[in-house]
């Protein structure tokens, strides 16, 4: 089992920065690809980033300039950089490892959460 803690939330103001991190209990190198998601209240949980084990990563257009998304794998630690932040931005971030087990078999691993603010 593939267990995920994040941790780096807080309340920030419009234009500052928050780094994220995802801590996995085992090798980030068995998980074929990272990812974050986020859910602000009363709305559908969306994709933030991925990062991939080739070291490819992709983005929501919506944060696509503003946020980075790396790994260390020494560390077993993917990270979320959110720079620029807007209140939009606002909600319950979720980090998510993906084992692709086979064309048509797939387990996913989620974390519990981190709250992330951002007031005008």
């Amino acid at each position: 089992q593939v267990q995920l803690v994040e941790s780096g939330g807080g309340s920030v103001q419009a234009g500052e920065s928050l780094r994220l991190s995802c801590a996995a209990s085992g090798s980030i190198l068995d998980i074929d690809y990272m990812s974050w998601y986020r859910q602000a209240p009363g709305k559908q949980r969306e994709m933030v980033a991925h990062i991939f084990n080739t070291g490819s990563r992709s983005y929501a257009d919506s944060v696509k300039g503003r946020f980075t998304v790396s790994s260390d794998n020494a560390k077993n630690t993917v990270y979320l950089q959110m720079d620029s932040l807007k209140p939009e931005d606002t909600g319950v971030y979720y980090c998510k490892g993906t084992i692709l087990g086979g064309p048509a078999r797939i387990s996913e691993y989620w974390g519990q959460g981190t709250q992330v603010t951002i007031s005008s």
